[in-house]
């Protein structure tokens, strides 16, 4: 635990971690072998073995994340749940999400969960690569290796194995499954 590390409430951390200066963990879980990078904030959360936070990333109220995953630089995730080996490492908000396993989340992408007066939800699937700067207007999802490219404004659920573009996005080719 570096200096100027913050760990409140009923939070534990387990072994081998690795905790940055000027990080704050409250009332949150800390599985083995985490590192949480430089300034990073994480509030009422849950955090699997082997799995890496930060710098400057901000999780809070029920973000989990299973076991790999990778939350990087400036991203937010509120009431969401990465999966194992899921990365989403740059300049990213995911607000009541669902990511399934071994999927990339570009950089700037955004999960747009609020419509002026309800939250919805966004579920992303199991190997999935969403392009830089996607905006998932929920409530929506995205199937099992589906890819969303750069720009796009994914309005309608996305089938599985299929690459959307546009805005709004749509499907532009079925992929071969894998």
């Amino acid at each position: 635990i570096h200096p100027n590390v913050h760990i409140e409430g009923r939070s534990t951390i387990g072994h081998g971690c690795e905790i940055h200066q000027g990080s704050r963990i409250s009332n949150s879980r800390l599985g083995n072998r985490v590192l949480v990078k430089d300034h990073s904030v994480i509030i009422d959360s849950e955090i699997a073995d082997d799995c890496a936070v930060g710098p400057f990333a901000h999780l809070r109220m029920n973000a989990r994340m299973d076991e790999r995953a990778v939350v990087g630089n400036f991203v937010e995730v509120k009431k969401s749940r990465i999966g194992r080996g899921t990365k989403t490492m740059h300049l990213t908000y995911l607000g009541d999400a669902t990511i399934g396993e071994d999927t990339n989340i570009g950089a700037g992408t955004v999960t747009c969960n609020y419509d002026g007066q309800h939250k919805h939800p966004t579920v992303i699937g199991s190997r999935v690569r969403i392009g830089s700067d996607t905006m998932l207007v929920a409530p929506v999802e995205v199937g099992d290796g589906a890819v969303t490219a750069a720009g796009s404004v994914v309005t309608e659920d996305v089938p599985p194995n299929t690459l959307v573009a546009g805005v709004p996005a749509k499907i532009k080719k079925k992929l071969d499954e894998k």
